[in-house]
């Protein structure tokens, strides 16, 4: 709740002299214009509390509203005791049931009411709290607060979510990610609204219904969910060559990372922050996984729709549930002012990056993810992100889809929230106070004292009060002073005419597998879209200005012959400063540690114990996990005669959900997975979706059962031992790639 006092302002109770209408002492306005009745905060901020630093100030405002219900007695929400929770008021054993039952009314309207509208795009999220720490750096940029102490710990909350499914969609469908930090400042809420891909598909907010109705599932028929493969999606884009860039990520593997940890997030727009002096510079903001990253393969992201559903938000739970906390660095790419106009494209322009072999990130600070929401509703669905949530040091650009989305959200959130007091719900209040002369509306929780709800007042002393602007973070907020002569029209500038030049760019980033992966989801997508006429203009008219074999083996793959030269107008096509920047493959930022990673173990009863013992101590020590899958829950009886509780069965841990597999030795162990169709599933998959596979002594047999081929990522060792280098190597380039031409053989 926002508190109602002040650290220094008089009470217009305590001080009668302060409440005085200051023109009947024969004052006046000053020669400054200044308003009598707020100067008493002329001199700066008078509420300016900040926390401890230790990043637990948000936790510790949200334990007011925490409730265990440990130890009390069960009542009505007006505080009655319930003495039948299991029966209503009837007349008579099995006679109706009685309006009468108040108690019974009052438990089905609350669950009749329980559901509120679920947000329109990204209404799939899971969220956590942690910490954002500056580094050294961070105060020459900006002079918000966030940024000006590297030894002060800002509370975050961060949601990640898909973009075009329903709250009860699939975690790993092919999808953009939101990427939604909320910094709890000691000068109020900073939201950096972005997503995991740092362009979007249109330039202009006007646009932005039409995309995301074209997005949804169609109106007809509600179908499909959490999927682009559809006529009026690919309609919409193929019209729109603005499009282009941002769905040639969304058919890279971007589009179904592997856990949030190893996932980057992007403020997709340009920016501005501020410095103590003033001056101002265009920044890009860049949250790079401190884990690497990485991404599932589109085979095994479809078999997790059936078998996890929840694979990403589990596993980010589990993860912090476990103490493994998920970790970013923030960085910022700098423009200064002068050099706004000197690249081949507008940064101002959302559909384009700035590529980071012209402007490295420059790292400014770390954030860590490393406590888990009490509550899933109070928390992660009545969170209420809003990009116009700034503080001084950082202000906007005039990129006109921005410009959109400073309204959008705050008028979303009013329909989905309930009214105007959703600033009121404990996870979106600040931890600084905040006083205004807002008023009543639906679901106020603010009792506010005394009379004035208007400024200027003389009745209250003249508060809340002003806060004039500083050049430093705890001054009143200023927007930057920027010079503009400009007509009034509806147009969109020329430089934001180039729609391909940084789709060519992407394309020409990627390894030849990641190339390979995008032909192969153009070629699903459109083999999904039952009007002719839009997967050739897909392939004829977008596809070639992208590059030309993209469309010749995409348009093989549908029978439709492409072009042999670039059809947009050179306007259209740009022209690039870099031919190519590795920056943008998933393959530059490779995890460079194996921690956290899953390893399956599979056995049966027989197995070898020392095998099983070995590898889990030796994972272990590198931060990884071993687990024990068995072909039931029923404890294995180990050579040894050890027994063993199974951590997961052969179909309830499917290989789609671990990194890698081990099969342990034993001669009992290896004829039952080997005589077991679920046995030999298991190896096939993981090799089919390129994960290194492990076999000691006796588990070769699995894999000759399984046809599985000895190659490149497939390790036959007599030892745990001499297995730990070589699969620690395979894990830490997340797939064997040299196997992605062949695995399609393989039945699985």
């Amino acid at each position: 709740m926002a508190s109602n006092e002040h650290d220094s302002a008089p009470s217009s109770q305590s001080n009668a002299d302060s409440a005085k209408c200051p023109y009947h002492e024969g004052q006046n306005r000053s020669a400054e214009g200044e308003n009598p009745y707020t100067h008493p905060n002329r001199n700066g901020p008078h509420d300016t509390r900040p926390n401890a630093g230790d990043g637990h100030a948000k936790d510790e405002a949200l334990e007011t509203y925490r409730a265990d219900a440990e130890g009390h007695d069960l009542r009505t929400n007006q505080g009655l005791r319930i003495a039948d929770n299991h029966n209503s008021l009837k007349a008579g054993e099995r006679g109706p049931t009685l309006m009468e039952d108040f108690i019974f009314r009052e438990k089905m309207n609350h669950f009749d009411n329980e559901r509120i509208p679920e947000r329109i795009v990204h209404a799939r999220g899971a969220a956590a709290h942690g910490y954002f720490q500056a580094y050294d750096n961070a105060a020459r940029y900006s002079k918000a607060g966030v940024f000006s102490d590297p030894s002060r710990k800002t509370p975050v909350f961060v949601r990640f979510s898909t973009v075009q499914g329903s709250r009860g969609s699939n975690d790993t469908v092919r999808d953009v990610r939101g990427f939604a930090t909320k910094f709890y400042t000691d000068d109020g809420n900073w939201d950096l609204v972005g997503n995991d891909i740092p362009v979007f598909f249109i330039q202009d907010a006007m646009k932005f219904p039409d995309f995301v109705h074209a997005v949804k599932p169609e109106p007809h028929n509600e179908i499909p969910q959490g999927q682009s493969a559809h006529d009026t999606f690919w309609d919409f884009v193929s019209l729109m060559p603005e499009t282009t860039h941002t769905v040639l990520w969304t058919m890279s593997d971007r589009a179904f990372p592997r856990h949030y940890r190893n996932m980057e997030g992007f403020g997709v727009h340009t920016f501005r922050l501020i410095d103590r002096e003033g001056v101002s510079r265009f920044v890009k903001f860049h949250w790079k996984p401190v884990a690497g990253t990485c991404s599932l393969i589109w085979d095994e992201a479809q078999k997790l729709w059936g078998r996890d559903p929840d694979f990403n938000r589990r596993m980010m739970w589990d993860d912090i549930k476990n103490g493994a906390p998920l970790e970013w660095e923030l960085g910022i790419q700098v423009v200064e002012e002068k050099d706004e106009h000197s690249f081949d494209f507008d940064i101002l322009d959302p559909t384009k990056l700035i590529p980071e072999s012209l402007v490295p990130v420059v790292p400014i600070g770390k954030m860590v993810l490393d406590r888990n929401p009490d509550n899933y509703f109070a928390e992660t669905e009545q969170v209420a992100f809003n990009p116009a949530n700034i503080v001084p040091g950082i202000d906007f650009s005039n990129d006109p889809l921005l410009q959109g989305r400073l309204f959008s959200y705050l008028d979303t959130q009013m329909l989905r929230l309930g009214g105007p007091n959703f600033h009121e719900i404990p996870i979106n209040q600040p931890v600084c106070p905040f006083h205004n002369n807002q008023r009543d509306a639906q679901h106020r929780q603010t009792i506010n004292t005394g009379q004035a709800s208007y400024e200027p007042n003389s009745i209250d002393g003249g508060w809340p009060a002003e806060t004039p602007p500083s050049n430093d973070a705890h001054g009143g907020f200023e927007p930057y002073h920027e010079r503009i002569e400009a007509h009034k029209v509806r147009a969109r500038s020329a430089s934001f005419g180039d729609h391909y030049s940084q789709a060519t760019l992407f394309w020409n980033s990627q390894t030849d597998v990641e190339k390979e992966h995008i032909i192969a989801a153009y070629t699903f997508e459109l083999s999904k879209v039952e009007r002719p006429w839009i997967r050739e203009r897909v392939i004829t008219e977008i596809l070639p200005n992208i590059d030309l074999e993209l469309a010749r083996r995409v348009g093989e793959n549908h029978g439709i012959e492409t072009p042999t030269s670039k059809p947009a107008p050179d306007g259209e096509l740009g022209t690039s400063q870099v031919d190519s920047d590795p920056a943008l493959s998933l393959m530059a930022r490779l995890p460079d540690s194996i921690a956290t990673r899953k390893v399956a173990i599979l056995a049966a009863d027989g197995v070898a114990m020392e095998d099983v013992r070995s590898t889990k101590e030796q994972l272990a020590a590198e931060g990884a996990e071993g687990l024990l899958i068995a072909p039931s829950m029923a404890p294995i009886k180990a050579g040894d005669g050890t027994m063993l509780s199974p951590d997961a069965m052969l179909n309830g841990l499917p290989s789609v959900a671990v990194d890698a597999v081990v099969v342990a030795g034993g001669v009992g162990s290896v004829e039952a997975l080997s005589g077991s169709g679920l046995g030999l599933y298991y190896v096939q998959e993981a090799y089919k979706h390129l994960k290194p596979i492990v076999a000691i002594c006796e588990g070769k047999e699995l894999l000759a059962a399984a046809r599985v081929p000895v190659e490149e990522g497939v390790i036959l060792v007599d030892d745990v031992l001499a297995a730990s280098l070589p699969l620690r190597d395979a894990l830490m380039a997340h797939r064997v790639w040299s196997r992605d031409a062949r695995a399609n053989q393989m039945p699985a």
